[in-house]
């Protein structure tokens, strides 16, 4: 059965979710190493950006492999869509 487009927007923000911890996370760790001094604030701001950028990215992805996959799958009249 696909996965609809309420379903394919929980998985990419559980998805997102995470991975907005793990770069905050690895902004507090690595960001020192290249000499950039920013504040928790700064680090969860620009988590912040990228994991809007993030989930916009994952779902229009989704959906279009989705897409694809429709308009390439072979036609049966017996099945419904």
């Amino acid at each position: 059965m696909p996965q609809s487009r309420r379903m394919s927007l929980v998985e990419a923000a559980a998805n997102v979710a995470v991975g907005y911890g793990v770069a905050v996370v690895t902004q507090l760790m690595v960001f020192p190493m290249f000499g950039l001094a920013t504040t928790l604030g700064q680090n969860l701001a620009i988590g912040a950006n990228f994991t809007t950028v993030s989930l916009a990215r994952s779902y229009v992805l989704r959906r279009g492999v989705r897409g694809v996959a429709r308009v390439t799958a072979p036609q049966r009249p017996w099945a419904s869509r």
